[in-house]
């Protein structure tokens, strides 16, 4: 078998990868244990949150798929942080995991130019430093000119309870115990990480009088700009979450067992993720709070269960059934599957370029877990990129890679070529300097051209963009050149709203640059009124035109650090002048420009500016 891109593993970084190469006219072939498992959520069944969700958007301005199967799919939208400005908006979706799953295996089999490979992937086929392909369990190579790994957290996982340790996979799935190893024969780093997921329990034993109802937002929201109100679920139909609290009863058994938990006894050799921890976790690094948030969110429309957001724990069984029925609505109820904590190798991401090509073995790419990050959002976006620049080596093109001030991906990889991690990375708006310019509403402003140009959005989409920006600046145009009168009316509404009142004209543009003041509220003034999207956006640009012309001129700082060049073979350890950690980070982490040297932790300006003077 020959492929131009091999992609191991279909969770949602291997989803993305092999659509964004077979998009891109790559034949590409996707290696996966289980055809039933495609796209699983073993976890959270959601999509979006902070940060993540502008990841969401960001990958359906590039053709990916998640956006479009997380509308279709979900059983709750709403959008966070509205009270805030518009750089911290954000939309998360309660999941539907069966239909997600279903969505997902039906997309790839649909795909041309992808087939879908059954198997175990036992290695890596490297020769002469180069991935040449897979070996899979049976022994059968398939040769291909790329190799994108994205094995999440199969690889050599060990599923954690209490003082019980059992060589699986996820959700009682299978481990690869020889994969990691071929990447260690070629000189990749690799490290142990943990994450763990919460108890799950029978919906219909939960007495929800005790829980605090959590609606979603009622209006239409969506992640793609292709989604229709017709193709989501109407919001009278939406599924309600409920917020409860752990109790006191509930700390002094987790206390009282603490030595058992998988986390404290020993067993545990992985770091944990520190913005998402296990219960056991929280209570001692939070030992002042009293109580802590659970969420109780509904999986699927075809299962009659549970997921207790944010009680994560690797207790052992008797216990977790004591914890459980200590919180406040769940005293009788009946867990249907028991928590877990699940250990596993990743790769150093410190030896991946910014194209997530390996540094180590040429023609290799990494994306998702295995990369040191958590979430079904970061994997997905590492998971498009790393498919696209598989396909733009295949054909002996320039890497694609989006800048800080582009995107969060943007962020995401930077931020895990240059500073690395050692626990399970997660995205978070104040990892972004640039979060006014990356919106949940401007993503397609920012990144659809980009993926056009390369191949991964379709000429019908581009040309609806195009159109939209079109509707945009003449809505704009036209609101400009409304006039406004300082007439009764007017000022009657304007101080409603806690204005002075008019004493001259002025367009209904400048209007819109005061708080509270929108364009439909202007419209019965105006005449003018358009669709929520297009009144949005020009809300935004009017009201923050000062923030994001002061975002943007930073950012062009950083645009010019990053187009100079370091040559690869810099001698960073001769080179005059440089402190002793530099030397050492600068020759270990080879970074390709003077925006990315200057991001790694311990480089100081000094640095910089000698490094500035050697390039010039």
């Amino acid at each position: 078998m020959y492929y131009d891109v091999v992609v191991i593993g279909a969770g949602h970084a291997g989803i993305e990868a092999c659509l964004a190469s077979s998009r891109m006219n790559k034949k590409t072939a996707i290696v996966t244990l289980s055809k039933d498992m495609i796209g699983s959520m073993p976890c959270n069944p959601s999509v979006g949150g902070p940060a993540k969700g502008i990841v969401v958007r960001e990958i359906d301005a590039l053709g990916g798929m998640m956006p479009i199967a997380a509308d279709k799919t979900a059983l709750q939208f709403k959008m966070l942080n509205t009270t805030k400005g518009p750089g911290v908006w954000s939309l998360r979706v309660q999941s539907d995991k069966i239909a997600y799953k279903r969505f997902m295996k039906k997309a790839l089999e649909e795909q041309e130019n992808l087939d879908i490979i059954e198997a175990a992937c036992k290695s890596v086929v490297i020769k002469d430093k180069k991935a040449i392909g897979v070996e899979l369990e049976d022994g059968t190579f398939v040769e291909s000119k790329a190799v994108v790994l994205t094995a999440g957290t199969y690889m050599t996982s060990n599923v954690l309870r209490g003082h019980t340790s059992t060589v699986s996979g996820p959700e009682e799935q299978k481990t690869v115990n020889t994969l990691s190893q071929s990447l260690r024969d070629a000189g990749i780093r690799t490290f142990r990480l943990k994450t763990g997921t919460p108890p799950r329990v029978k919906m219909d034993t939960i007495d929800f009088s005790k829980a605090e109802p959590q609606p979603g937002t009622n209006q239409f929201l969506r992640f793609s700009e292709t989604t229709k109100p017709e193709d989501v679920l109407p919001f009278e139909k939406q599924e309600i979450c409920h917020l409860i609290y752990t109790q006191p009863k509930t700390h002094e058994i987790i206390h009282t067992h603490l030595h058992d938990s998988a986390m404290y006894s020993g067993l545990v050799k992985g770091v944990g993720p520190r913005y998402c921890p296990s219960i056991e976790d929280k209570l001692v690094r939070f030992a002042d709070k009293e109580r802590h948030q659970l969420f109780l969110e509904p999986e699927s429309k075809e299962l009659d269960t549970i997921y207790i957001q944010g009680f994560s724990t690797s207790m052992p069984i008797d216990v977790q059934e004591e914890m459980v029925h200590s919180l406040p609505g769940l005293e009788h109820c009946v867990i249907e599957k028991y928590a877990y904590a699940i250990e596993y190798d990743a790769i150093d991401p410190l030896q991946m370029k910014p194209n997530m090509e390996s540094k180590i073995v040429e023609n290799l790419f990494t994306a998702g877990q295995v990369n040191g990050t958590s979430g079904y959002e970061e994997a997905a976006g590492q998971g498009l990129m790393a498919g696209a620049n598989a396909a733009l080596k295949v054909d002996g093109k320039d890497p694609f890679v989006l800048r800080r001030d582009e995107a969060y991906i943007g962020v995401m990889l930077d931020d895990l070529c240059t500073k690395g991690t050692k626990e399970p990375y997660r995205l978070l708006t104040s990892r972004a300097e640039y979060r006014l310019l990356l919106r949940h509403d401007n993503a397609d402003q920012r990144l659809l051209e980009k993926g056009y140009e390369i191949g991964l959005v379709s000429q019908a989409r581009y040309d609806a963009f195009k159109k939209k920006m079109e509707a945009v600046e003449a809505a704009r145009e036209e609101l400009s050149n409304a006039h406004i009168k300082p007439n009764s009316d007017v000022n009657e509404y304007l101080q409603t709203l806690g204005f002075e009142p008019l004493a001259h004209g002025c367009s209904a543009l400048d209007l819109i640059k005061r708080p509270k003041i929108t364009v439909r509220g202007l419209a019965k003034y105006t005449g003018l009124d358009y669709e929520n999207q297009i009144n949005e956006q020009i809300e935004i640009q009017t009201k923050y035109a000062g923030y994001i012309a002061k975002a943007k001129r930073d950012a062009k700082h950083l645009q010019q650090m990053e187009k100079m060049k370091l040559p690869h073979d810099l001698d960073y350890e001769n080179m005059d002048n440089l402190s002793l950690e530099a030397r050492q980070k600068l020759t270990e982490i080879r970074p390709l420009t003077l925006g990315q040297a200057s991001r790694i932790s311990g480089i100081n300006p000094s640095d910089i500016a000698i490094l500035a003077m050697r390039v010039k």
